[in-house]
């Protein structure tokens, strides 16, 4: 991999591929489990807004590691802000009105009664 990336022509092609196929993975498993991927878009400014107001700044250079909001007065660790934006994000994109779909981490399941045994005992019926 290493000696590959090292081609210029190759190397956005050979590295994307294994971001392609950590998502190919990732959507085969929820699918298989019952869960949902739900994808950011790619200029989804999750640094840049407030968690806790929803201000977004003009701009946040990436060597700007915290930062206070302006409307609100918070003061935001860059990397926590952007995780809870991206949570807050998903949550809201996969809440439904009814509370079935997205409510919980697994599907409903059925559970089967256990089975009885049908013989009568011998100590009932002296």
């Amino acid at each position: 991999m290493r000696g590959l990336v090292k081609n210029r022509h190759l190397a956005r092609a050979i590295t994307d591929r294994g971001f392609f196929e950590f998502r190919r993975q990732l959507e085969y498993k929820a699918a298989m489990r019952g869960g949902q991927v739900v994808v950011a878009d790619r200029f989804f400014a999750s640094s840049k807004t407030c968690s806790a107001c929803g201000h977004k700044l003009e701009t946040l250079p990436l060597s700007v590691r915290e930062w206070t909001c302006p409307a609100c007065g918070a003061v935001h660790d860059r990397d926590v802000n952007a995780a809870m934006n991206l949570k807050n994000m998903a949550v809201s994109s996969t809440v439904s009105a009814c509370g079935e779909e997205g409510a919980g981490r697994r599907p409903k399941t059925v559970v089967k009664p256990a089975s009885v045994k049908q013989e009568v005992s011998s100590r009932l019926t002296q």
